[in-house]
């Protein structure tokens, strides 16, 4: 099969060629768990103690996606420069070190949730009522971590071929099995929240099983060997290197979850940490668009960048910035607009929907500096440049929302306190990573 060259044609149509289907394929993707909120936020009597129940088992979802991304997304920027200089056997090795990283990993985080789960639920702001919830969606979740890390971190490689169609499939597949299964489960076989959580992890196998499927096949232009699926310690030095940013960013947003559900608990109880639950879920829908864009410039940018092409670099990074900063600004418009709309996706209780209105409001203030944070966050990445990739994922999160999230409340903010301390470090950290990458990796491409 040829080559598909990136270093041809203008660069924001190969960058919206990839963006079109990836940002289709995040839409899917959030139906996995958004469509688990929305039946079960529509459950009946005790909804909301449900909801909130699923809402504090997202710190551990996250986590298991922080490891996804540290070997899948890691590996994706090394396996696209070296395509981009003709290495296809390099690309090969690190496809399958990060398919070995993956699975261990999965292993281990697995028999890790089941022996702590009771203590992290707790830690993360369970109460004894929605503690019932929290466990019981977990313990049937966990099953499916190997199939969750697979379809998501091999994914990315898919992509980075110049096949985002096919990875849209990836997920857009095993959404609709989720889709079909879960009112099948939930109300069905009256299976509650476990039932969200069954359909989930089906539905993530059949993708995995889709993706494996691509790789090893022969349409694929650097596939998946078995031969390749080996640790060796210089590839996996160079996929932590670079995937550690993702992983960091991930990471923090699990440390900022469990700062905001447990603080939630402390000042307004389980209602607060369901209506963070879903202004959470309001966000990753508004996220998608500038999500896929960016991951869509990624292997553009990168290949461009492995066959020294910089000026096609930088018309990339221009374009990411125009495009993503004046989507965020039309989302964060359409929330003012329009916040009982968008909350009343998610529960109809009315004893949430009033405060979480006002909350929402609060939360999305500033959402148009995310564009400036994914911008420069993603070219970090896409050039290889670990150090400042790493630490702006650190900078956003760590550093300014979770203390914010733990001194705002005390400081006489209270409830409001803990959403005020998003649309904050979105101002700081947004413009701080943007400006940073223009004097820095941007200059260089000179």
């Amino acid at each position: 099969m040829a080559k598909i060259d990136f270093s041809k044609g203008p660069v924001w149509k190969c960058i919206i060629a990839q963006a079109v289907p990836l940002t289709i394929a995040q839409l899917v993707q959030l139906l996995y768990n958004v469509v688990d909120r929305i039946y079960i936020g529509h459950m009946g009597d005790g909804e909301s103690l449900a909801l909130t129940g699923v809402g504090l088992t997202f710190p551990v979802v996250t986590l298991i996606m922080a490891f996804t991304a540290l070997f899948g997304m890691g590996g994706v920027p090394l396996f696209s420069m070296e395509r981009g200089g003709g290495d296809d056997k390099k690309a090969g090795e690190i496809m399958g070190n990060s398919l070995g990283l993956l699975l261990i990993c999965s292993v281990v985080l697995t028999i890790l949730g089941y022996a702590f789960s009771k203590p992290i639920l707790f830690a993360f702001g369970a109460s004894e009522d929605s503690f019932v919830y929290a466990k019981e969606y977990l313990n049937v979740y966990l099953i499916g971590t190997v199939f969750s890390m697979i379809s998501t971190g091999m994914n990315g490689y898919i992509n980075a071929q110049g096949f985002p169609k096919i990875g849209m499939l990836s997920v857009v597949i095993g959404a609709v099995v989720n889709i079909i299964l879960d009112p099948v489960f939930i109300f069905g076989l009256d299976m509650g929240v476990a039932g969200a959580a069954l359909a989930t992890i089906l539905s993530q196998a059949v993708s995995a099983v889709w993706v494996l499927r691509f790789l090893l096949g022969k349409r694929a232009i650097v596939p998946l060997k078995l031969g390749n699926i080996r640790i060796k310690k210089g590839i996996t030095k160079e996929i932590f290197r670079l995937g550690m940013s993702n992983f960091i960013m991930q990471g923090t947003t699990c440390a900022v979850q469990v700062a905001c559900n447990s603080t939630l608990q402390s000042y307004g109880g389980d209602v607060y940490v369901g209506i963070m639950t879903v202004t959470n879920s309001v966000r990753e829908i508004f996220m998608l668009p500038i999500v896929g864009i960016v991951n869509g410039a990624q292997p553009v940018i990168s290949f461009n960048y492995g066959a020294k092409e910089y000026k096609r670099v930088k018309t990339g990074i221009r374009f990411n910035t125009l495009i993503g900063s004046g989507y965020t600004m039309l989302a964060w418009l359409l929330v003012l607009l329009f916040p009982k709309f968008w909350f009343g996706i998610f529960s109809d209780d009315l004893q949430m929907i009033d405060v979480g209105i006002e909350m929402l409001k609060i939360y999305f203030f500033g959402f148009v500096f995310m564009a400036f944070q994914f911008a420069g966050q993603s070219i970090f990445q896409a050039l290889g440049d670990a150090k400042h990739a790493i630490f702006f994922s650190l900078l956003r999160k760590a550093i300014i929302v979770v203390p914010l999230t733990l001194l705002l409340p005390v400081a006489g903010f209270g409830v409001k306190g803990v959403f005020l301390a998003e649309p904050i470090s979105n101002v700081l950290g947004g413009i701080a990573c943007y400006l940073t990458m223009r004097m820095t990796v941007y200059r260089k491409l000179d």
